[in-house]
């Protein structure tokens, strides 16, 4: 029965973020609720489904694949505060390549930021947050939740870009990727105030889902 709860959960996940960014579901959800609201409402969904495929995965059989070793959680730490960085870079602000940005018209490709580097920051913060997790969880449950997650983000990206380039027509998503990648490796900020703020609440991040994990997951990241 643990298995058909993981198998309904993974497949209510899946319904759960494919069906409702698509016509006309998206479009009449949009006019019924507003933008802003069918975001939070898309969100809470998308959330309360995580959770149960995530407590799914926990109660499945336990089938492992391979042993664990104190140096995996270390790696984990490690990627988990990269995915952080990445996030707090990346979170609220304009980018007109990938989803989650906001005020996409002001846009500069002088200053991209952590876009630079990435079209799609979000997406390889969610994969690298799988990777991080894949390592020291190497049950057959938490291997194939979290590498599907990791796939589903790194294909996420291709899907992504040709969506984008539809949108924004093809030659604008190029001339826009080319100004971004004619820059600096390392541009400067916009501002460097909020700079160090993204960088404060990428550190608080970090330290509230190290202290939380052993009260809301029973299980200590630190090894």
């Amino acid at each position: 029965m643990a298995w058909i709860e993981f198998t309904a959960a993974f497949g209510v996940f899946l319904l759960s973020h494919a069906v409702p960014v698509r016509a006309p579901v998206r479009p009449a959800a949009e006019r019924l609720l507003g933008a802003r609201g069918f975001t939070l409402v898309y969100s809470a969904l998308s959330l309360m489904a995580l959770t149960w495929l995530i407590s799914a995965a926990g109660r499945a059989p336990f089938v492992p694949l391979w042993p664990w070793t104190p140096w995996q959680n270390h790696m984990a730490l490690l990627a988990m505060l990269l995915t952080c960085l990445i996030f707090a870079l990346a979170i609220g602000r304009p980018n007109p390549f990938s989803f989650g940005g906001t005020r996409n018209d002001r846009f500069e490709p002088a200053h991209p930021g952590i876009i630079r580097w990435t079209r799609h920051p979000l997406l390889i913060a969610l994969a690298l947050w799988a990777a991080a997790h894949l390592l020291p969880n190497g049950d057959l449950a938490h291997v194939l939740l979290f590498g599907i997650f990791a796939l589903f983000a790194l294909l996420g990206t291709k899907l992504v870009d040709r969506r984008k380039r539809q949108h924004l027509g093809a030659e604008r998503w190029s001339t826009l990727r080319q100004e971004v990648q004619s820059g600096p490796i390392l541009p400067r900020p916009v501002s460097w105030f909020g700079a160090i703020l993204r960088l404060l609440a990428a550190i608080a991040l970090y330290g509230t889902l190290v202290v939380a994990h052993p009260v809301v997951f029973g299980v200590s990241p630190v090894p």
